[in-house]
């Protein structure tokens, strides 16, 4: 199984994970919460706490792609969407959803839905499926 990770030189690469970590199921979540978040962990993505300040990460939704930077605690700057964020705007991220209301909270993960929590509205956003993440130096 192979992640994507960034080294301390801010540098993307693949990295190999255990294969008890990423299987890991919760006894108390149900079968189809357990499926999501392994099948979570195959598909990849990034944890934004994880980034360095500054580190941009592309996501490319079905609808969109949005250029996030990341700021540190959660927080970035993202555009890409014309209504919301046509220029950087200072989000907060919450991490992602199946489309429900289950979160995994700062990961930002390929076919799920970004949800970020915008200054100018009161309800979070929530973007279309994520096609794609990429995250470089």
């Amino acid at each position: 199984m192979r992640l994507g990770r960034l080294n301390k030189q801010h540098m993307y690469m693949e990295t190999s994970a255990p294969a008890q970590e990423l299987f890991a199921v919760n006894p108390h979540l149900c079968d189809s919460i357990n499926r999501n978040i392994v099948q979570s962990e195959i598909e990849g993505g990034v944890y934004l706490p994880d980034l360095p300040s500054g580190v941009t990460v592309q996501v490319e939704t079905r609808n969109h792609t949005y250029t996030l930077v990341s700021c540190g605690e959660g927080n970035a700057l993202i555009c890409g969407h014309p209504q919301f964020c046509p220029e950087p705007v200072k989000v907060s991220v919450n991490g992602s959803t199946w489309g429900g209301s289950l979160l995994k909270q700062g990961f930002i993960g390929r076919s799920m839905h970004l949800e970020f929590n915008h200054p100018d509205y009161r309800a979070p956003i929530t973007t279309s499926r994520i096609v794609d993440v990429r995250a470089t130096g």
